[in-house]
């Protein structure tokens, strides 16, 4: 299996503190957001390769910050060609874009360069080699608000998702998806022709959306919770959640 970072963003709501520096690369209690993710995927050995897909502003930090981590299986840097913000090639984009570059051939977990887990990802690995099928992850989300801009599914008694939505303005339910995903070996071919049938780029549940209505998708249920780290607050938030973890 392969692992794919998405950190191809500008990080604008975070300003000025990601204004000259990737946020994936911010410190947490001591280590990078981007080390605590890889370093706990990584003790699971399923990863046979890293590549953190980058924007041409950001991927010299990138470069320098992956000659200084070491794992159990190589990362490459991939740069995108992007600029600015308003010039992104887009989530769904840049998966495409790492498939291609790695010649990938093999299961493919994608993940967000910008969430913290206070839970292993192992568990989600596992529950993947079960259902022998594109996975994400769940949790349960009180706040409508904050359901509208996250990606939204329902599912069957068997986890199978039968219905998602990225970013509805009238959510159907109040499961959300974490930026967390493991799309079957077979299923990695779809992301080019969803691209040919103009799925949105913007946000990577927008292919998810559209995978779920050509094959089977399941939605293990959250173990734990994340961070999204996005603004000041939810940062600093963040910061305090993680003291004394090492």
């Amino acid at each position: 299996m392969k692992c794919i970072v998405l950190a191809a963003g500008y990080g604008t709501r975070l300003y000025p503190l990601t204004e000259n520096f990737p946020k994936p690369l911010l410190e947490v209690n001591g280590k990078s957001i981007l080390d605590w993710l890889l370093e706990d995927i990584d003790l699971t050995g399923s990863i046979n390769e890293y590549a953190v897909v980058s924007n041409h502003r950001y991927a010299e930090h990138f470069y320098k910050w992956s000659k200084e981590l070491h794992l159990g299986s190589p990362i490459t840097i991939l740069d995108d060609g992007s600029v600015s913000n308003g010039a992104r090639l887009g989530a769904v984009k840049d998966i495409q874009f790492a498939v291609d570059k790695l010649g990938c051939d093999d299961d493919l977990l994608v993940i967000a360069g910008d969430n913290l887990l206070d839970f292993s990802l192992e568990a989600f690995l596992t529950y993947f080699i079960k259902k022998q099928a594109t996975c994400v992850m769940r949790y349960f989300e009180s706040d409508a608000k904050r359901c509208s801009e996250s990606g939204v599914v329902q599912t069957d008694t068997n986890d199978r998702i039968i219905h998602m939505e990225e970013k509805p303005e009238i959510p159907s339910s109040n499961w959300c998806i974490p930026p967390f995903y493991i799309y079957r070996e077979n299923d990695v071919p779809l992301i080019q022709k969803a691209l040919e049938d103009e799925c949105e780029t913007d946000a990577p549940g927008h292919f998810l959306a559209w995978l779920c209505t050509q094959t089977k998708v399941y939605a293990m249920e959250m173990p734990g919770k994340r961070y999204d780290i996005g603004n000041p607050e939810s940062y600093r938030h963040a910061q305090e959640q993680y003291q004394g973890i090492t």
